[in-house]
């Protein structure tokens, strides 16, 4: 009988190392679960696995969507439950998307492909307010009307995600965490490392894109950059925000995984990662 691994955690936290390194002693193929690696041409922002860090192993859903292409949680439900159905191996699904983890393998069952809400009486101001009560970190211009409806869905459905559920496959949990100074000092440097293997240069070649790609415009990494090419902000503002708003996701996320998943929760070894790779295949072997 096949098994499903699944490895969770906050950006920066090992996540792809450890899935390779699983996949290759149980012989596992990878199906990712970050939303943005998805998308192609978004590399170096993603900490999209490169083909060296994915050592020959398969892997599912990586540079599958262009970047105007929009892709819901729905589609990926529905794309990802017909993989897992077809493959015959052991599969590890690892990423950060705790939303996309939870209506893959948990039964939710969307209303529709495509649920549209009426906000023609709310006023844009009426917006920000109910975006604002659902989740107060969320930053939005108020003029910007069809964002505003846009990140309200989105919310809603979320939300709706967020209630509990029966998990629909027999799949084993891993959290992996650290200390919160560790986590935050990682994701300082590792976006100081982005900037230096070409991040500038990645997203210069983007630019074209940013008033019609939805993820553009939503991606950590990416997003801030409108900024810089529109709105004359320094390119030192923009790697603090995307220092900020990585480490905010960040919480975001172990909040997510404490409070949706019966995990195991590791706590990542960086001084010797091999010991974290040991005792999660221990877990896995005896599980």
């Amino acid at each position: 009988m096949k098994k499903i691994i699944v490895i969770m955690g906050p950006t920066g936290v090992g996540k792809t190392k450890l899935s390779v390194e699983l996949a290759k002693k149980i012989n596992a193929v990878i199906i990712n679960a970050d939303s943005i690696s998805m998308y192609k041409y978004l590399n170096i922002g993603s900490a999209k696995p490169t083909r060296d860090e994915m050592q020959g192993i398969k892997h599912y859903f990586i540079d599958k969507l262009e970047l105007n292409e929009d892709y819901t949680i729905y589609d990926y439900q529905k794309d990802a439950r017909c993989l897992i159905d077809k493959i015959d191996s052991n599969i590890i699904i690892v990423g950060g998307s705790g939303l996309y983890i939870k209506a893959l393998l948990y039964d939710y069952k969307f209303e529709k492909e495509d649920t549209k809400f009426d906000y023609s009486n709310y006023s844009n101001q009426e917006l920000l307010n109910e975006i604002k009560k659902i989740n107060n970190n969320v930053e939005i211009h108020i003029n910007n009307r069809n964002r505003l409806e846009r990140v309200l869905t989105k919310l809603k459905l979320n939300q709706d995600i967020n209630k509990k559920s029966d998990l629909l496959y027999d799949a084993t949990f891993f959290s992996l965490t650290c200390n919160r100074n560790t986590l935050y000092e990682r994701i300082n440097n590792r976006v100081d490392k982005m900037i230096e293997n070409g991040l500038i240069k990645e997203i210069s070649n983007l630019k074209g894109y940013y008033k019609t790609s939805k993820v553009l415009s939503a991606a950590i990494g990416y997003k801030e950059f409108y900024d810089y090419f529109y709105n004359n902000k320094s390119l030192d503002l923009v790697i603090d925000e995307i220092k900020k708003n990585s480490r905010h996701y960040a919480k975001r996320q172990l909040t997510f995984f404490k409070h949706q998943f019966n995990s195991y929760w590791i706590n990542v070894n960086f001084n010797d990662f091999n010991k974290t790779i040991e005792e999660v295949y221990s877990i896995i072997e005896k599980d």
